[in-house]
C-alpha cells in the first residue's frame, strides 16, 4: 500500500487541492478540528479550512496517544517523538470535534490501515471515551480496499475524504 500511495501521489500531485471541495456543510461548523502534517506520500489535508480552531497532533512518545495542540499558519513547529513537525509544547492543547487522519488503506465500512504504531487508534479511543468525535480518514481514492483487516483495538473511521469525494460510513 505504501508503493501504491507513492504512485497515486505522483500521478495526482494536485489532489490535495480538491479535498476541501468535498467537506460536507455539517462538518464546517466544528469548534475545533485536527489536521496532520503529512509525511512521505500522505495526501496533505492542510488546505481544509473549517470555521473552528485548527490543531495538529503531537507525539510525545512513540507508544502513547497523540496530543492535539492549537496551530495557526506561521506558528513554530518542532519535531515530535516520530520526527514529524508539530506545534511546540507552549501551544495550548485542543480537544477536536473532528479528527482528519492519514490512512494507508481504507474500506467503506470504516476500516483504516495506518502506519502500524497504533498512535491514532489510541488517540481516537481516548477522545471517544470522553465525548463524541468524528474521525475522517484522508486518502487518495485509489487507497480503497474491499476489506481492511481489523483487530480489536483498531478504531473505525466515520467517513473518508478523498480527492474525488466524501464517503460517509454507515
Amino acid at each position: 500500500m505504501r508503493v501504491a500511495r507513492r504512485r497515486l501521489a505522483a500521478e495526482a500531485p494536485d489532489a490535495a487541492l480538491r479535498l476541501a471541495d468535498y467537506v460536507p456543510k455539517a462538518l464546517r461548523a466544528a469548534a475545533a478540528y485536527g489536521l496532520y502534517h503529512p509525511i512521505g506520500s500522505e495526501i496533505d489535508p492542510r488546505g481544509i479550512r473549517l470555521s473552528g480552531e485548527v490543531a495538529l497532533p503531537v507525539a510525545l512518545a512513540r507508544n502513547a496517544a497523540l496530543v492535539f495542540r492549537r496551530y495557526a499558519p506561521g506558528d513554530p513547529l518542532v519535531a515530535d517523538a516520530f520526527g514529524i513537525l508539530a506545534p511546540t509544547g507552549t501551544a495550548p492543547e485542543v480537544a477536536p470535534d473532528i479528527v482528519f487522519t492519514p490512512v494507508l488503506a481504507f474500506d467503506r465500512r470504516g476500516g483504516r490501515l495506518g502506519q502500524g504504531a497504533g498512535c491514532y487508534d489510541r488517540t481516537i479511543a481516548g477522545l471517544r471515551a470522553r465525548r463524541p468525535v468524528t474521525v475522517v480518514g484522508v486518502a487518495y481514492a485509489g487507497q480503497e480496499l474491499a476489506d481492511v483487516p481489523m483487530e480489536a483495538h483498531d478504531e473505525r473511521l466515520d467517513a473518508i475524504l478523498t480527492e474525488t469525494g466524501y464517503i460517509q460510513v454507515s
